[in-house]
């Protein structure tokens, strides 16, 4: 930590990192403690009734996950910033209802948000540190074994939803969370309470039914999961549920009563690209490889590949309304390259044949 600062120091720099957070573009910072001792024990039992699915990154890390002292040596505070995305998009309900057309999760229609939160919380470290002198911090944008939403609570910056999701009453649950986890003993922000009442209407609009219980996701029948961690087959059982759903889901955030008070983002970055908000299945389907990657370099999509991506595609054609269009697209990369595309093609096939 630095040596010149004091504790007396300390109030006015965390109104000052809040401030300079806010001249970034974040539209919140708070900060909390390191102790997650509560939120670890039920880390243990999610990850013991194997609600993480393949995900073997969030057992392989263990205890780091709730433990930032342990992840970062001499953590005493994180501090928690969250960044709007929603974005100027076509309207999310309409595209779902067109079985014709590709739903894409709106945090993902623009720049890669890992990019965009990764160097703005650099540069609130290196404010910090041009005030303070050399300190220690590490960045963390959903990049490590990060209890994020655990330390956004904990910072003031909402409370955790039904769905799991962070939520706060000015801006619904549409926006991004990134943490610095820093040496300074910074004075801690208090929680929120928790707004969600009797309400349940997440847990009800779960197409697959991922949200087996307030607060608590498997993740396995998470469309999330399926069209982004998953590496292999989604299960068949599950596909018809998936709809048109090629990239992620936010069904639950769709019927968030919180989610009317979530301001369009101004960030240029979180703008639609590619016109992904309102695209056919048929012509994304048509995309080659070198189409994907020219087009969606720079996406968070580009991160799951070409053959995920036209697996979960080929999903949403085997929903999709039976027409000529369809079954052409279908067809046309019936001997594709991939197993795993190639299996679920079949599979969309035989939809339309019955």
């Amino acid at each position: 930590m630095a040596e010149a600062i004091t504790r007396t120091d300390l109030a006015p720099l965390a109104t000052a990192i809040k401030s300079w957070g806010a001249s970034l573009g974040f539209q919140a910072v708070g900060i909390a403690d390191a102790d997650l001792g509560a939120a670890e024990a039920r880390l243990a039992e999610w990850l013991a009734r194997g609600f993480h699915g393949e995900m073997d990154y969030m057992a392989r890390h263990g205890a780091k996950r709730a433990r930032p002292a342990a992840l970062v040596p001499g953590t005493l505070r994180v501090i928690s910033a969250r960044m709007d995305y929603r974005p100027a998009a076509a309207d999310a309900e309409a595209t779902l209802a067109d079985r014709s057309k590709a739903y894409v999760s709106r945090y993902a229609l623009g720049r890669d948000y890992h990019k965009v939160l990764r160097a703005r919380l650099q540069r609130l470290a290196d404010r910090i540190e041009s005030e303070v002198g050399e300190f220690g911090y590490r960045v963390f944008t959903d990049s490590g074994p990060v209890m994020e939403v655990e330390l956004a609570t904990r910072a003031g910056l909402g409370w955790r939803g039904k769905h799991t999701l962070a939520l706060t009453r000015e801006a619904g649950s549409f926006f991004f969370l990134g943490e610095i986890y820093t040496d300074l003993p910074l004075p801690v922000d208090r929680p929120l309470t928790e707004h969600c009442g009797t309400c349940e209407r997440c847990i009800e609009a779960c197409p697959t039914g991922a949200i087996v219980g307030p607060y608590q996701l498997d993740a396995r029948r998470c469309i999330s999961y399926l069209t982004i961690e998953l590496k292999g087959s989604i299960p068949e059982s599950l596909r018809p549920l998936v709809g048109n759903r090629v990239y992620g889901c936010d069904d639950c955030q769709l019927v968030c009563p919180w989610n009317k008070y979530a301001q369009t983002s101004v960030e240029p970055d979180f703008a639609v690209r590619n016109g992904l908000d309102a695209a056919s299945l048929a012509e994304l389907f048509a995309w080659t490889e070198e189409a994907f990657h020219a087009r969606l370099a720079g996406s968070a999509i580009h991160r799951i590949g070409y053959e995920r991506w036209s697996r979960n595609l080929a999903v949403g054609l085997g929903n999709a309304p039976t027409s000529p269009a369809v079954v052409a697209a279908l067809r046309a990369r019936a001997d594709d390259p991939s197993a795993l595309v190639r299996e679920h093609i079949a599979w969309a096939l035989a939809q339309h044949r019955a």
